[in-house]
């Protein structure tokens, strides 16, 4: 058994994990990192056996085998199910590919298991190297929400959610420095080739960043947005003309819910467009585009969206 826990942090956690947490079985996706041996310390010590576990090697790293072999192990003595989920990531991006294979793997055994959600580590330092990579390449406010506290994640049939981004990585290694919990280092976080390790090395220097005030800036970032998708989603229910070929959505006062409405009539005609493409179209002023295969063009009400036609004519491509 662990050394007792803070029962302070237990609280944090309990508050944090009850206000995303859907009912039922909770899965855990545990790396063997400090991070998410923390995550697993905390969730056995207030689920008990309402937590299983699952361990991804990607093949990418020969230290992987035996950190996943570390978390069974962890697991094994305190009688937490686990499984150790082999993947296999296609070229290209290594990163973003390693992801995509990882949340379906973690879906398809979250699902095999009838698991509610699956939690994953991601903490309060996360959350603040992610708005400065966002902020530093202009995101919007989608971006600038930062790590989600709950997500949907392409190819997982379960909701991610996210129960440490209140909590300072700081405190979660040392959670296992007294609970006497093991835990591995991956070599890649001190790998300055990836954004966010160049990041991570300069806000180290910066003590001046509080993580947890960033976190919340980003909960808060995050609620604005979910207001927003909701009065989008309202406009579209009540006033957008949807058919198979053609659709008409209005122009709000707002133009971020334009930008969204738009964003939502180029998806349902099968256009994959970014925000910034359609941002770019409006404030472009021009009346037509093309975006992302999708026909947009300005009417006196609002905007009406077509499939690209073959012949483009006049209409401007925007890329």
């Amino acid at each position: 058994m662990d050394a007792a826990i803070d029962p302070a942090l237990l609280a944090r956690f309990e508050a944090d994990l009850r206000r995303i947490r859907p009912e039922g079985k909770l899965g855990l996706a545990v790396s063997g990192g400090p991070d998410s041996m923390a995550l697993l310390a905390l969730a056995h010590a207030l689920l008990g056996g309402g937590v299983a576990v699952a361990t991804v090697d990607h093949g990418l790293r020969p230290e992987a085998a035996a950190e996943c072999a570390l978390v069974a192990e962890v697991c094994e003595q305190r009688a937490i199910p686990c499984r150790i989920l082999s993947v296999e990531v296609e070229k290209g991006n290594v990163l973003d590919r390693a992801r995509t294979a990882r949340y379906a793997a973690l879906g398809a055994w979250a699902e095999s298991q009838g698991l509610a959600a699956i939690a994953t580590a991601h903490h309060a330092d996360d959350q603040t190297e992610t708005l400065i990579m966002r902020l530093n390449r202009g995101s919007g406010l989608a971006g600038l929400a930062g790590i989600r506290s709950s997500t949907m994640m392409e190819g997982c049939p379960v909701p991610i959610v996210r129960p440490l981004l209140g909590f300072r990585k700081s405190e979660l290694r040392n959670l296992l420095e007294r609970a006497g919990v093991p835990f591995a280092e991956d070599p890649s976080n001190r790998d300055a080739s990836y954004e966010r390790v160049r990041i991570r090395r300069h806000l180290e220097r910066a003590d001046w960043i509080d993580s947890l005030a960033v976190s919340r800036s980003a909960a808060h970032l995050e609620q604005a947005e979910c207001a927003l998708d909701a009065v989008t989603l309202e406009l579209w229910e009540s006033r957008a003309s949807v058919g198979a070929a053609r659709v008409a959505v209005p122009a709000s006062d707002s133009p971020e819910i334009t930008r969204r409405l738009l964003g939502m009539a180029v998806a349902s005609l099968g256009g994959m467009a970014t925000q910034g493409q359609i941002a770019a179209f409006l404030d472009s002023g021009d009346r037509r585009a093309n975006v992302a295969g999708v026909l947009i063009e300005r009417q006196a009400e609002g905007y009406v969206c077509t499939p690209e036609p073959p012949r483009r004519g006049e209409a401007r491509q925007i890329r």
